[in-house]
């Protein structure tokens, strides 16, 4: 139904999807095995989840029948932040958890991957295939000499030899790191270099928007500037035969080779993930084995509600960490859409005719494609046959309210539209998908269970109904072990335990509602403080990026040294737009009336483009220390950005305007 007030919802499950609904099944078997609330729906299940912590973790681990081939003394010993412990005692495998569809007769057979590229040819790889697979290239890094805690590195897109790499790696308890082949050397380098791989998994090069794009001579200086490197491995996606010294991918993957699964305690390394790296260095997080296994099957299990009759279909890359995600939709038996190319090739529905032609029941995607899409005037659902999408989820940034409604209007009334939000840090999600909770325009459906999310005021006072920092007062699984050489912990610490001791500061606006939904509204670290009032940058695009002129937008508060402040909005035009004064005098009364007179920009400036990190997130920070005057080198990493010419345009801004 269209929503008729605002506080109705846009969306409501039926009884019959909640009934069937996962969670729904783990809350009334949790009631009789653990205790858990039997009555008072989500919201009961998690209040106790978050008050009973320790129960809530064991019963994840029954209900999904993990096996830990040593048991656990406990589910938490030191619950302390940073640095909780969980499962002492235990050890498992996450790639025999992984796998263990293919010990499935009925299922062995059936697709496990389903690889697409820009030709949208699908190439099935059924879970049989995909084991074997995995132990032969686990055999063949053993006799390479890896070990468990040796780090193996994939520079490869997203394609199906990258998931039997990572899966192999997992096999014999080394530790995963993968970059996406558009990353330049320095970008791979800044972040493989810190953590010193024994193997780099490599492609010769990669298609994207139509073209061929040769990664020969970028790979040659990897070798060279990674000096721990004992194997390289040649994937030939271009056709190229394998550099001298290399190993060929097909010789390794060729045996039938059962796998052996090297069983680690629980908070074995699983794999480093980075952080953008947009002020230095990237943060080299790293995720442990059981953390990650518990917290996804949680996520993916129960709040996707995706099981072995589903096709999960996510667009992203293998630098960013929904690749990692989408990878553990394999714990719950479901096909794995893998998608390689430009979200916009050959045109923009690219992606729909993807979920269409893969039958995807959850797809994913990013906020800023939807935006894209609706700018675009496509119809997803007149255009392709979509009955099998059950729910579009978004991430990435905010969805705006705008997108709720052209996806419920454009794609289909009765759709699960899951906005969520969570981070590279824990590699899942503090709140979003509930599939049996309505959805309400421009909110996110709730705090996802086991993670007690909160909104606090600088006095670490809880609020409702108001903008807070987004908290996390309990340790959750999938919370880093540590960063990569930070030996005493000190980084890790002042990235996310500085404000408040012993609470997870993730570094969002966000306001819990009264009816326990979640809004995000942006970073905290680039917020618009004007005159007292609190703004996260997410709410100004939300309200500008709806005029059809404006393609893109970048807003930025400046604290100037004689107690003034200055906020310029800089907007990137739609072709054919110019930013004259009626299209100015437009921006500012969108601001004001929406929003808020105290943040109309003080001024409008066309830019010749919006600057993004590698994983396509506005940059702000860096700009706004361009600003402030602080050097270009000083300001940004180079190797962080997805142009770092443009940025040059911000700094002569700034010269400029000192002078």
């Amino acid at each position: 139904m269209t929503a008729a007030t605002p506080d109705a919802p846009l969306w409501e499950p039926s009884p019959e999807r909640i009934e069937a609904a996962a969670v729904t099944r783990f809350q009334s078997w949790a009631a009789s095995r653990f205790g858990a609330p039997a009555d008072g729906g989500y919201a009961a299940l998690h209040r106790w989840s978050v008050d009973e912590l320790d129960t809530f973790w064991q019963a994840v681990a029954e209900w999904f029948d993990i096996r830990f081939s040593t048991p656990y003394e406990s589910v938490i010993g030191d619950r302390t932040m940073p640095g909780a412990t969980w499962f002492p005692g235990a050890t498992l495998n996450y790639a025999e958890h992984a796998l263990r569809t293919a010990e499935d007769p009925a299922r062995a057979d059936g697709p496990a991957l389903l690889y697409v590229d820009e030709t949208h040819t699908q190439v099935p790889i059924s879970w049989s295939d995909l084991r074997r697979q995995v132990g032969a290239l686990a055999a063949e890094l053993r006799a390479l000499g890896v070990t468990p805690g040796d780090r193996v590195s994939g520079y490869l897109p997203n394609i199906p030899q990258a998931v039997v790499a990572f899966l192999a790696t997992a096999a014999v308890g080394g530790v995963w790191t993968s970059c996406a082949p558009d990353f330049g050397a320095r970008s791979v380098l800044d972040r493989f270099q810190q953590i010193e791989p024994v193997v780099l998994f490599t492609v010769d090069g990669y298609r994207y928007g139509g073209k061929e794009h040769d990664r020969t001579e970028t790979v040659a200086e990897l070798r060279r500037e990674l000096p721990t490197l004992r194997a390289v491995v040649h994937i030939p996606l271009l056709g190229t035969d394998a550099p001298e010294g290399a190993l060929a991918w097909a010789a390794l993957t060729s045996a039938d080779t059962e796998p052996v699964f090297e069983q680690v305690p629980f908070d074995h390394p699983l794999w480093v993930l980075y952080s953008s790296g947009t002020t230095g260095l990237p943060k080299a997080i790293v995720q442990s084995q059981g953390g990650i296994l518990l917290e996804h099957f949680k996520q993916i299990g129960l709040h996707c509600d995706l099981g072995p009759e589903d096709r999960f279909f996510w667009y992203t890359s293998t630098g960013w960490m929904m690749w990692n995600f989408l990878v553990s939709g394999l714990l719950t038996g479901t096909t794995v859409v893998l998608y390689d190319g430009s979200p916009g090739y050959p045109d923009i529905s690219a992606q729909w005719r993807i979920a269409e032609q893969t039958g995807a029941t959850l797809y994913g995607t990013s906020a800023a494609y939807v935006m894209a899409c609706r700018k675009a005037d496509i119809h997803p659902g007149r255009d392709f046959d979509l009955s099998r999408v059950q729910c579009v989820a978004t991430t990435g940034s905010p969805l705006p309210p705008d997108g709720f409604r052209w996806l419920h209007d454009e794609v289909a009334e009765d759709l699960w539209i899951a906005s969520v939000s969570g981070g590279t840090d824990v590699c899942s999600c503090f709140a979003g998908a509930v599939p049996t909770l309505p959805v309400h325009i421009g909110e996110l459906q709730a705090p996802c269970l086991g993670t007690d999310l909160q909104s606090w005021d600088p006095s670490g006072k809880p609020l409702t109904g108001e903008v807070g920092e987004l908290v996390v007062t309990n340790p959750l699984p999938s919370m880093p072990i540590r960063f990569w050489n930070d030996p005493d912990g000190s980084r890790y610490h002042d990235s996310y335990f500085d404000m408040y001791p012993g609470v997870w500061r993730h570094g969002d606006w966000i306001t819990i509602t009264d009816r326990g939904s979640v809004i995000i509204h942006g970073r905290s670290d680039s917020t618009l403080n004007r005159q007292g009032v609190r703004m996260g940058s997410a709410d100004i695009y939300e309200a500008v990026e709806r005029l059809p002129e404006i393609r893109e937008s970048l807003v930025i508060g400046i604290e100037e040294p004689d107690g003034g402040y200055w906020m310029p909005l800089f907007v990137h035009l739609a072709d054919g737009a110019t930013l004259d004064d009626d299209l100015r005098a437009a921006i500012k009364a969108t601001i004001r009336e929406n929003l808020s007179p105290r943040h109309v920009p003080d001024e409008v400036i066309e830019v010749p483009a919006i600057p993004h990190t590698l994983t396509g997130k506005r940059i702000e920070v860096p700009v706004k220390r361009l600003l402030q005057g602080t050097e270009l080198a000083k300001a940004v990493n180079p190797g962080s950005v997805d142009n770092l010419d443009l940025l040059h345009f911000y700094a002569e801004l700034a010269a400029n305007r000192r002078r």
